[in-house]
This record gives structure tokens, C-alpha cells and sequence, in this order.
């Protein structure tokens, strides 16, 4: 009878150590798979933060460009505005009598 007895002792302690193992190993698998999940998402984020470096710099660029552009339209019309008036208007009656 004790022998029946340390037999299922056995059988218990085993049982209980092969279902430790299995819990820890499915602790591991699950450790493994938020970390690679963790690693995805480092490299998504890597990828918009680049993401948005590049379109503010292009943002940037067409600014730049507005303003030259902003900038060649002021300097054209105070070109035109720094011309005596007597010159704008003798350089279009000179254009009539042409005609």
C-alpha cells in the first residue's frame, strides 16, 4: 500500500513539474512574440517619424520657394513703381505715334 502511495506521490510531483515546464515555456513563447511585436513597431515608428522629417523638409522647401517667389513680385512691382512717372507715360505716347 505505501508503495501505491509514493507511486501516485511520483506521478503527482511529475505531473506538476511537467506542467510548470509547460507554463514556462509557453511564458517564454509569449515573452518572445511581444518582443518581436515590440521590435515591428520600433521599425513602424522609425519609418513615420523619417516619414515626417521628409515632409517637413519639403514643406520647408516650398516655403522657401513661396517666398523667393513672394519676393521677385514685390522687387518687380517696386521696379515698375521707381520709374518716373513722366518716363512710363512718354514710353506710352511713344508707343501711339508708332501706330
Amino acid at each position: 500500500m505505501q508503495a501505491i502511495k509514493e507511486k501516485i506521490n511520483d506521478m503527482r510531483v511529475i505531473h506538476k513539474a511537467r506542467a510548470d515546464a509547460r507554463a514556462e515555456e509557453q511564458e517564454e513563447k509569449e515573452r518572445a512574440r511581444a518582443e518581436k511585436e515590440l521590435a515591428q513597431v520600433r521599425v513602424e515608428v522609425a519609418h513615420e517619424v523619417r516619414k515626417a522629417k521628409e515632409a517637413e523638409a519639403e514643406m520647408e522647401q516650398h516655403a522657401v520657394k513661396a517666398s523667393r517667389r513672394v519676393q521677385e513680385e514685390i522687387a518687380k512691382y517696386t521696379t515698375n513703381q521707381n520709374e518716373p512717372p513722366d518716363a512710363t507715360v512718354a514710353a506710352g505716347a511713344a508707343g501711339a505715334n508708332l501706330g
